[in-house]
């Protein structure tokens, strides 16, 4: 990899065996299999997610021989490896904010399995948006560059390099820009492909 990062549109388990050899991690959002709905009316407009039927096999993603955080495991446990840690994203920080739209928190599955798990508080959800006051979502399950950032700074060095095999709207690219990361990002969805690939080339040096 030439550049600081790759960007690749189509299926990230046809990508994985030339992949695998050149991460130091694995931090990805995935389709979750639960045919993710909108919360409210301005989500109605999002398409629905591939892979979000339940029939995804994450096996191999889960299996990489690196450190590997992935969001919304616990909508398919049934597919962990083994028990490893969870963290923790607090998305109301406060309790006046739990009456907020959408879910007050979600869990992150690590590979890990020793270590303290992690904590991380950033207010993100309804009227309130993590990376910046009228800034537009551009992926319906969007998360925070912030987010992303933090764990990315927690668990790789400098110049080490971070695969998101669904890679959506590119966030975890932004992030690990803004850190001094190499990134692999795979994207099956052409549209979501071109808006992660407008953030990301952005973002990085040239």
């Amino acid at each position: 990899m030439t550049k600081p990062f790759e960007l690749i549109l189509g299926n990230c388990m046809d990508a994985l065996p030339r992949i695998i050899p050149n991460i130091h991690a694995c931090i990805t959002d995935p389709p979750y299999g639960i045919g993710w709905k909108g919360h409210h009316a301005s989500t109605m407009k999002w398409k629905e997610m591939k892979g979000d039927d339940g029939n995804l096999d994450l096996s191999p993603i889960l299996n990489l021989p690196c450190f590997v955080a992935c969001f919304g495991a616990n909508n398919f446990p049934h597919q962990l490896p083994h028990a490893g840690r969870w963290m923790c994203w607090d998305k109301r920080v406060n309790p006046n904010a739990d009456r907020m739209m959408g879910s007050p928190f979600e869990l992150i599955w690590t590979n890990r399995t020793k270590g303290v798990s992690k904590f991380y508080r950033i207010m993100h959800g309804g009227a309130v948006n993590a990376d910046g006051h009228g800034v537009r979502r551009v992926h319906p399950t969007q998360k925070p560059i912030q987010l992303m950032q933090q764990i990315i700074e927690d668990f790789t060095k400098p110049g080490d390099t971070v695969f998101d095999p669904f890679m959506g709207s590119g966030t975890t690219g932004v992030a690990c820009a803004r850190s001094g990361r190499h990134f692999i990002g795979v994207e099956i969805d052409p549209e979501h492909y071109k808006t992660a690939c407008d953030r990301i080339l952005s973002e990085f040096p040239e």
